[in-house]
C-alpha cells in the first residue's frame, strides 16, 4: 500500500498543531493566577492552583479512560472536534460564572481539561501511524503546539515586555484594552471550539498496512523500534512502564508547578530583592509568555530530534538531570530578572522534552499499532504531577516557603534521571 493515493500526511502534522496550539491555553494559565488573587475574585494563591490542578488531572484521566479507546474504535477526527467543543464550552461556563470559584473550577479545569484530555491524544495516535519514519521528530513538532500555544494565548490575553517599559493599550494585550478574566474566557471559549474543530478535519488515520514511500519497517530490534504490540494490560505488568510512569510524573511535577507558580514566585522574589511590583509584573509575564512558552515549543522539537541520535533512554536521561539540576537553582536565581529568565527557558525546554520522549518512548518499548490506547496510560503519570507539583507550589507560596517547592522537586528529578539509566528494551 505504499504507493496508493492518499492525504498528504504534512496535512495531518498542520492539523495536529492547530488542535495542540488550542491545547496548550492550559499553560497559559499563569496570565490569569494574578487577576484571580485580587478583587472581585480574591482567591487564594492554593485556589488558583486547585483549577490548575482539577484541570491537568481530569485532562490525564478523561484522556486515559476515554479518548484513547474511543479514537481507536471512531477514529482521531470525532473524538478531537468533541474535545474542541467541550473545551469552548468550559470556557464559556468560567466567563459566565462572574468571580464564582466553583463555576471556574468546573468550567476551566473539569471541562476544559476534559477537552484537552479528549483531543490531545488524537493528533499523535495518527502521527505516530503517519511518520513511522520519523517518530521522535514528527511528535515533537506536533506537540510542539501545545507549548507554543502557551506563548499565543498569555501574549494574546497580557502582552510582555522586556524590562520596565510603560505598557500601551495596544501591546499589553486583551487586560490592558480594557478586558476583564471573564471577557477572556469567554473569548477563548469561542476561538477554541471554532479551531480544534478546523484542525480536527485532517487528523485522520492512514489506511490500513499504510508505509511511506521507500521506507521499509525495521527487521531487527523489534522491541526497541515500535515492532511489538502490547495491550494496556500487559503494558502496565512490565517493570519499563513503570520506570516511564514514575519519571514522567516527576518531569510533569516540575514543569507544571513552574507553570502555576512562576508569577507568583517571580513577584515575591524580584520585589524582595527590591524591584518595584510594576516592573516585576512585567519581568515574570516576559518570564512566562516568552522564555518559559518558547523554549517549551523549542524543546519538544529538539529533543524528539536528539532522541532519535540518542536513544529514548539517554534523552530522557539526560533531560531529566539538567531539569533536577535547574529547578533547584532557580530557587536561587529567580530573584533576578536574567536569573528568571534563563531558569523559565531551561525548565521550560527540559519540560517540553517530555512530550516528545514519553509517547515515542510509549511506542518503541509497546508498539506503534496500540500507542493511541497505550500512551494514555503513560500521560497518567502528568495527571498525578500535575496535582503534586501544583499544590506542593501553591502551599509553599501561601506559607512563604518557597525553597520547599523548588528544591525537592529538583532532588526528586535527579532521582529519576537515575531510574531511567535502568531502562532496557523488552526481549520478544
Amino acid at each position: 500500500m505504499a504507493g496508493q493515493k492518499v492525504l498528504n500526511r504534512w496535512l495531518v502534522v498542520i492539523g495536529g498543531i492547530l488542535i495542540q496550539l488550542c491545547l496548550g491555553a492550559i499553560y497559559a494559565w499563569s496570565a490569569f493566577t494574578k487577576k484571580l488573587t485580587e478583587a472581585p475574585f480574591s482567591f487564594t494563591k492554593l485556589q488558583t492552583q486547585l483549577v490548575f490542578c482539577v484541570g491537568l488531572a481530569t485532562f490525564a484521566v478523561v484522556m486515559a479512560l476515554i479518548a484513547g479507546k474511543w479514537q481507536k474504535k471512531a477514529g482521531p477526527r470525532i473524538v478531537a472536534m468533541t474535545g474542541g467543543i467541550v473545551l469552548g464550552i468550559g470556557y464559556l461556563i468560567a466567563g459566565f460564572s462572574g468571580s464564582s470559584f466553583a463555576g471556574i473550577l468546573i468550567g476551566v479545569g473539569i471541562l476544559g481539561g476534559a477537552g484537552i484530555g479528549l483531543a490531545y491524544v488524537c493528533p499523535i495516535a495518527a502521527l505516530v501511524k503517519w511518520f513511522p519514519d520519523k517518530k521522535g521528530m514528527i511528535t515533537g513538532l506536533a506537540v510542539a503546539g501545545f507549548g507554543f500555544g502557551a506563548l499565543i494565548w498569555i501574549k494574546l490575553t497580557s502582552g510582555f515586555q522586556f524590562g520596565p517599559v510603560d505598557l500601551t493599550p495596544g501591546w499589553a494585550g486583551l487586560y490592558g484594552a480594557g478586558w476583564d478574566v471573564s471577557a477572556v474566557f469567554k473569548l477563548y471559549g469561542v476561538l477554541f471550539a471554532v479551531l480544534v474543530g478546523i484542525g480536527s478535519l485532517v487528523t485522520i488515520n492512514p489506511p490500513d498496512g499504510w508505509l511511506p514511500a521507500g521506507w521499509t519497517p525495521p527487521t531487527t530490534g523489534a522491541a526497541s523500534a515500535g515492532g511489538i504490540n502490547y495491550t494496556v494490560g500487559k503494558m502496565v505488568r512490565t517493570y519499563q512502564y513503570w520506570v516511564l510512569f514514575l519519571t514522567f510524573t516527576v518531569g510533569a511535577l516540575a514543569g507544571l508547578m513552574v507553570i502555576g507558580i512562576i508569577k507568583l514566585f517571580g513577584i515575591d522574589a524580584l520585589t524582595a530583592n527590591g524591584i518595584e511590583l510594576t516592573k516585576a509584573n512585567v519581568i515574570t509575564g516576559t518570564a512566562m509568555g516568552l522564555f518559559y512558552a518558547l523554549f517549551n515549543g523549542l524543546g519538544r522539537i529538539i529533543w524528539g530530534i536528539v532522541s532519535e541520535k540518542t536513544g529514548r533512554k539517554n534523552a530522557i536521561v539526560l533531560m531529566s538531570a539538567i531539569q533536577g539540576v535547574m529547578m533547584i537553582v532557580f530557587y536561587f536565581i529567580g530573584g533576578k530578572e536574567i536569573g528568571l529568565y534563563i531558569g523559565a527557558a531551561v525548565i521550560g525546554f527540559n519540560f517540553g522534552g517530555n512530550f516528545a520522549l514519553f509517547p515515542t518512548a510509549t511506542a518503541d518499548f509497546f508498539g506503534n499499532k496500540n500507542v493511541g490506547v497505550n500512551y494514555p496510560w503513560v500521560f497518567m503519570a502528568y495527571g498525578v504531577g500535575g496535582i503534586v507539583g501544583p499544590f506542593l507550589g501553591g502551599a509553599m507560596g501561601d506559607a512563604k516557603t518557597w525553597a520547599f517547592a523548588f528544591i525537592p522537586a529538583g532532588i526528586a528529578c535527579l532521582i529519576a534521571a537515575g531510574l531511567a539509566m535502568t531502562l532496557k528494551p523488552i526481549k520478544n
